[in-house]
């Protein structure tokens, strides 16, 4: 009884970490820009730090053949474009202003994170 007890409350803390503690690393957007790979239920990488005031270019590639995995959106742009299964598709976003910005798929559940400074 106590090493199921035990299992149950490492389980549950496993899950809060994981959905509301779990933070992926900030990626910084280079010279030559970034890819973002959509597989496995995730974009990686999903936190992408931009500079303020300029127009990118991101790249992505979709390696995962779901559904839910064929397009993502920009709400706060209005952009929608659909991810071709194995093959680049280039998304060019507006300069934006600072602070946070989403990314998603159609029913949000790959998520991502646009940190604009």
């Amino acid at each position: 009884m106590l090493i199921i007890n035990t299992l149950g409350i490492l389980l549950i803390a496993l899950i809060v970490w994981w959905f509301w503690l779990y933070k992926p690393k900030e990626v910084s957007i280079s010279e030559q820009g970034i890819i973002v790979t959509v597989e496995d239920g995730t974009y990686q990488p999903s936190r992408l730090k931009l500079p303020s005031g300029k127009s990118t270019t991101i790249q992505f590639i979709r390696k995962d053949a779901s559904p839910c995995a064929a397009m993502v959106l920009f709400p706060d742009f209005n952009i929608s474009e659909e991810l071709p299964l194995g093959k680049n598709k280039s998304i060019t976003l507006p300069a934006m202003t600072k602070g946070e910005y989403a990314f998603h798929c159609q029913m949000q559940m790959y998520r991502g994170t646009l940190l604009v400074d």
